[in-house]
């Protein structure tokens, strides 16, 4: 982790403009194809959950931006950030978090992921450290394939850390496609960096070696 130097930093009155808005987040919904990743998945017979969650994690950790995070006065960038998500328990409509260990190869991901989800769903939970912001957090709606969400969130002191919601698949023309809902804080990025998470994340669904 570094500190910026906001004195040298080419976005720092952009940041000094959005940080003290009411409501300083924004958001973003489009749909992304997942036709090679949902075959993919189906044929290493991987959770869905976890291999979605390496997607939108390590298409984040490549982008700076998404590793910026507000600590009071100063600017952090994280050298890694890792996918914190929501897992059902078993047997109940309820929900708990498990942070998933990012590793920028699949396997060992998935692996740690698995780990990670088996200890948390024996101890579940939904505390928080609320120092720790070196995440991303992750969550699902497969039941309906939105074209929008909002989030409940604090807004004292400022939650900066982005917030990644996947939907329910959905066939058109032969091809799978998956709502996908962006939400940072305009104090750290601008549309131009969400539109290149977009862009990010379906290289990595269209990448046939992605989950080798």
């Amino acid at each position: 982790m570094r500190t910026i130097d906001l004195t040298t930093w080419p976005r720092r009155a952009h940041f000094e403009f959005f940080r003290h808005h009411t409501q300083p987040h924004f958001s973003v919904t489009a749909p992304v194809d997942v036709t090679r990743f949902r075959a993919g998945v189906r044929e290493r017979g991987l959770s869905y959950m976890a291999a979605t969650a390496y997607v939108l994690g390590r298409a984040a950790n490549e982008l700076p931006p998404f590793r910026w995070r507000i600590r009071g006065e100063a600017v952090v960038e994280h050298g890694r950030v890792h996918p914190s998500v929501i897992d059902t328990e078993p047997g109940s409509e309820l929900f708990h978090f498990c942070t998933l260990p990012y590793q920028p190869g699949a396997p060992a991901f998935l692996q740690g992921a698995a780990q990670a989800l088996a200890a948390r769903r024996a101890q579940p939970t939904l505390d928080e450290d609320p120092a720790q912001d070196d995440l991303l957090y992750l969550s699902s709606l497969p039941w309906v394939a939105f074209t929008g969400i909002t989030h409940a969130m604090h807004l004292q002191p400022p939650d900066c850390i982005p917030r990644l919601t996947t939907g329910r698949f959905t066939e058109q023309g032969g091809r799978w496609q998956m709502p996908l809902s962006v939400q940072v804080h305009h104090a750290l990025m601008d549309g131009r960096h969400v539109g290149a998470y977009f862009e990010a994340v379906q290289a990595l669904l269209d990448d046939p070696g992605l989950l080798d």
